[in-house]
């Protein structure tokens, strides 16, 4: 079974001490194409480009200058946000990152897919930025096209099982549906029971992402019909809700 997590905006540039080997992404040789391209657009263009202030644009065309120099972190560790503070890598033992290094993924618009433990450089370029690299690519997902489904089922392969758990966000699998893939997918779904029904808050579906991400992890789970035990937080699946392909859980 592999679990798909997509990053946020922000980055923890804090230095990790890691007594376990790290590895390289698989498609750094795609994420040089792209950092080519971005190296030579000003910081008024990244700023329109990315929709992001101008001192953003700039601190992110200093970081694509310098490429090549930068000082690389594991991705788990590197990327910070409501999701990956409720994955809370930087407290997982070495048993669990080998374990989450084997099981898990996480869906980059730089990197395409990544392994916890794979060394990557700050920067920001979303899955949804519109960047052109000719030839009729308009955007990342046209960029990135099959590779990414291709790399998870590799994964797949690896592990043994044909099941992907759907921990990311609608615009980051995008870009996995971009090819077909060989799998079972199922997409857990949170929301909140309201006076007005169920509803999704957005701030807490991220974060209980990347703690059923953890869970999964902590308990070393590899068939997926035990994801439904998942209560954490308050959460509870709702069989009622839920289809085949997406399972409700509902505090």
């Amino acid at each position: 079974m592999i679990v798909v997590l997509s990053p946020a905006k922000n980055l923890d540039e804090t230095p990790v001490k890691l007594a376990l080997a790290t590895s390289l992404p698989a498609l750094e040789r795609e994420s040089g194409q792209l950092v080519d391209k971005l190296k030579g657009l000003g910081s008024a263009k990244l700023s329109v480009l990315m929709g992001i202030s101008p001192k953003l644009a700039a601190l992110n065309h200093e970081r694509y200058q310098r490429w090549h120099a930068a000082v690389r972190k594991p991705a788990a560790f590197l990327f910070d946000g409501e999701a990956y503070r409720g994955l809370g890598a930087l407290s997982l033992d070495r048993d669990d990152l080998r374990f989450a290094q084997r099981h898990l993924r996480l869906l980059s618009g730089l990197y395409g897919v990544l392994r916890p433990l794979d060394l990557i450089a700050p920067h920001r370029l979303e899955m949804g930025t519109k960047l052109a690299m000719g030839r009729g690519i308009k955007d990342l997902y046209a960029f990135w096209g099959g590779r990414i489904a291709q790399e998870l089922d590799n994964a797949m392969a690896g592990s043994g099982t044909r099941v992907l758990v759907n921990l990311a966000s609608e615009e980051y699998f995008r870009s996995v549906q971009q090819a077909p893939l060989h799998a079972r997918v199922i997409t857990p779904i949170f929301k909140e029971q309201t006076p007005k029904g169920l509803r999704m808050v957005a701030v807490y579906a991220k974060h209980q992402r990347g703690a059923m991400a953890r869970w999964i992890i902590r308990r070393r789970i590899l068939e997926p019909d035990a994801i439904q035990q998942y209560e954490q937080d308050g959460y509870r699946y709702e069989p009622g809700g839920s289809t085949g392909t997406e399972w409700l859980f509902v505090r």
